[in-house]
């Protein structure tokens, strides 16, 4: 989280972009020139989403400070798809990026830590010590309580990496539970206290845990109301673009200084060429994929103001 935050503030650009690189969103002279070579397979599927990626992060490297790779769309292109996520992480990481894996792992107990090495950790193998995954940060579901989120926290501190817990999501069900009360709590406020709970495990940077939470950017009321609930605890807020929430939206996510919140745009980032250019055209899509970046970055600091570390 201390990278993460020195990076949003150097580049005062508080935004990571989701590379949840479907096929149907690759032009397609990207698709058909690795289907030519290895026809209509997982193999074709995973260049071209390899490829795709590398395009997009040569020219955001330098306007966003960190990518997140939502796992499902990688699993959906079976291992090779999964082969993808790793070379993608890896040289986001080579740019200088900080790299998310949106996998919202959960479980207890030996699978817990084995998700944790796998994603945020180390594989021990032998005398050997390697990344699997080659995640920074990976988000979590807290719903199993602190046994799912133990063995993170050590990884966390000794390890230099972070984890984003769901706290109020973005999707439009989400209150069936999230909104219920528990006593005179909301079940989300609860999460929200049980994450500042477990980000005292951790060292505090700028102000802020490794221990991060989900806060939505479809519910600014509640953007609001957790930041003053969850002064330690840095955001990341989905829900930006794509599905409805704007900059106004957000403002409630970040501190006095501009700190405290990174936020997600996918589809409003790297699908903004469909409404410009033919799937036909070639590397023209780049060019509306980086102003989509520069605006939304344009959109936000007018509204947040300058970024300082406080």
């Amino acid at each position: 989280m201390k990278r993460l935050i020195e990076k949003i503030v150097e580049m005062q650009s508080p935004i990571v972009v989701g590379l949840d690189s479907l096929l149907d969103y690759i032009p397609d002279h990207i698709k058909e020139e690795h289907f030519k070579k290895l026809g209509y397979s997982f193999d074709a599927a995973s260049s071209s989403i390899l490829q795709f990626n590398k395009e997009i992060i040569d020219v955001i490297y330098n306007i966003v400070p960190a990518v997140k790779l939502q796992a499902a769309y990688y699993e959906l292109y079976s291992w090779q798809g999964m082969k993808a996520l790793v070379e993608t992480a890896e040289y986001a990481k080579s740019k200088g990026m900080i790299v998310m894996i949106d996998g919202k792992r959960n479980d207890i107990g030996s699978t817990m830590e084995a998700y944790a090495k796998a994603h945020i950790g180390e594989t021990t193998i032998g005398n050997e010590k390697m990344s699997a995954f080659s995640g920074d940060i990976l988000t979590v579901n807290g719903y199993l309580g602190s046994d799912g989120i133990k063995p993170l926290l050590d990884i966390c501190q000794n390890g230099d990496k972070g984890i984003f817990v769901l706290v109020k999501t973005s999707n439009p069900s989400s209150g069936e539970l999230q909104d219920k009360q528990i006593e005179s709590k909301t079940v989300y406020e609860t999460m929200g206290e049980m994450c500042e709970e477990w980000g005292k495990q951790t060292a505090l940077h700028y102000g802020y845990s490794s221990v991060g939470a989900v806060v939505g950017a479809t519910y600014p009321e509640q953007l609001v109301e957790m930041r003053k609930k969850m002064p330690h605890s840095f955001f990341l807020v989905p829900g930006y673009g794509a599905q409805g929430g704007g900059a106004k939206d957000v403002v409630g996510a970040f501190d006095k200084n501009g700190l405290g919140a990174i936020i997600n745009n996918s589809r409003g980032i790297i699908n903004s060429w469909k409404s410009h250019v033919t799937s036909s055209d070639t590397n023209t899509y780049l060019k509306y994929v980086k102003e989509a970046a520069l605006k939304m970055q344009e959109a936000i600091l007018s509204e947040i103001g300058e970024i300082k570390i406080k």
